[in-house]
């Protein structure tokens, strides 16, 4: 997909689903501002980005903090220009109880991340492409978790549900002007959000998964490629889902699963 020179900001961006996103636009010709609150790991994935000649620098951010978000976004404008692409990857799960066992601080920290976060970092953007009469790109970065629930994941389910309606709703407001906004509903993923997951939580995941594997954040940078690209000028408030053909299954994909 040809980006070029074109400025996009991606959150969550040290890792993961994030920082495939950002070193694909790289690749596509973009300027690319990795945030995230890890600033050692974003530095350094930012030059080995820049040491392979592409344009990318890491910016510290909390990205639920909208006073943060709000400098950031006028300080790249002023340096990088006017920004094109925003992609919204940072999220937490703090899975493990389900929710009338669980800290109501824990719901709300998910919440604030996985939804408030893409709303601020949404409203910074788009607030000056409206009042700039340009047009723009943005991404949330979803889950099939917005449409199937898991007990001990609510809050993480919760999330992205609402972030699909965020989807919708910021499409519809700003479609007369020309910003695009459309989300990603990634499957199983390898991601450092998975890593760590015991084998008998893979098996049942991949046994709701046609395709048999989890998929490669590279996939989903893949996804997140064509929606900012000029190819996906007719998609708006849309949640993509690259998800193995989880959310076409009735059952079970082995039927020895039991």
């Amino acid at each position: 997909m040809n980006l070029a020179n074109k400025v996009a900001v991606i959150t969550g961006a040290a890792g993961g689903i994030g920082l495939a996103i950002a070193q694909r636009y790289a690749r596509d010709g973009a300027k690319v501002i990795l945030t995230d609150l890890l600033e050692d790991q974003g530095e350094a994935e930012a030059k080995a980005l820049r040491d392979q000649g592409l344009y990318a620098r890491f910016a510290k951010l909390d990205a639920a903090d909208e006073t943060a978000i709000e400098a950031l976004i006028g300080a790249i404008e002023a340096r990088e220009g006017p920004v094109d692409i925003v992609v919204c990857s940072a999220g937490v799960t703090r899975a493990g109880k389900v929710f009338y066992e669980s800290d109501t601080a824990d719901f709300e920290q998910v919440l604030k991340i996985n939804l408030v976060g893409p709303y601020l970092m949404g409203k910074a953007v788009a607030r000056r492409m409206v009042e700039a009469q340009r047009p723009g790109v943005i991404i949330h970065i979803s889950s099939v978790g917005a449409v199937l629930g898991v007990p001990e994941s609510y809050a993480y389910c919760v999330s992205k549900a609402g972030l699909g309606m965020l989807t919708k709703t910021m499409a519809l407001a700003l479609a007369k002007h020309g910003v695009r906004v459309n989300a990603i509903g990634p499957g199983p993923t390898e991601s450092p959000m998975t890593a760590h997951l015991p084998e008998a939580v893979r098996k049942m995941m991949l046994s709701r998964t046609p395709l048999g594997r989890f998929g490669q954040a590279e996939e989903m940078a893949g996804v997140a490629a064509f929606l900012a690209s000029d190819d996906a000028s007719y998609i708006t408030g849309q949640t993509i889902y690259a998800d193995g053909g989880r959310l076409a299954l009735n059952y079970v994909a082995d039927s020895s699963l039991k």
